[in-house]
């Protein structure tokens, strides 16, 4: 199984920053995409950003040139750069990566358990 720890959220002002982790633990043998999604209250999760394992990064556009997702695969983390935060970005904020188990042949999706972003305006 993959385990997931993620942290850094917290409450900040609207203009401010914050960088989210995302720790990976566990009996895989690879870690492929990479993403992360948020769910703001009373609306469906989406995909914020998401990293292949070539290191293409793709964002949705309110999030553009504002956020950066990276890795460091030595220590199987994952981050999520926020700057210029805006209270439109509060949400619950989820690490999600495809990673394939020694002990599979296939990819499989897990998530982590959410860390809370709030902005105050």
């Amino acid at each position: 199984q993959v385990q997931l720890l993620e942290s850094g959220g917290g409450l900040v002002q609207s203009g401010g920053s914050l960088r989210l982790s995302c720790a990976a633990s566990g009996t895989f043998a690879s870690i492929n995409t990479v993403a992360w999604y948020r769910q703001a209250p009373g609306k469906e999760r989406e995909l914020v950003a998401r990293l292949s394992s070539e290191g293409d990064a793709t964002y949705v556009d309110s999030v553009k040139d504002r956020f950066t997702i990276s890795r460091d695969n030595a220590k199987n983390t994952v981050y999520l750069q926020m700057n210029s935060l805006k209270p439109e970005d509060t949400a619950v904020y989820y690490c999600n990566v495809n990673a394939r188990l020694w002990s599979e042949t296939i990819q499989r999706t897990y998530w982590g358990q959410g860390t809370h972003v709030t902005v105050s305006s």
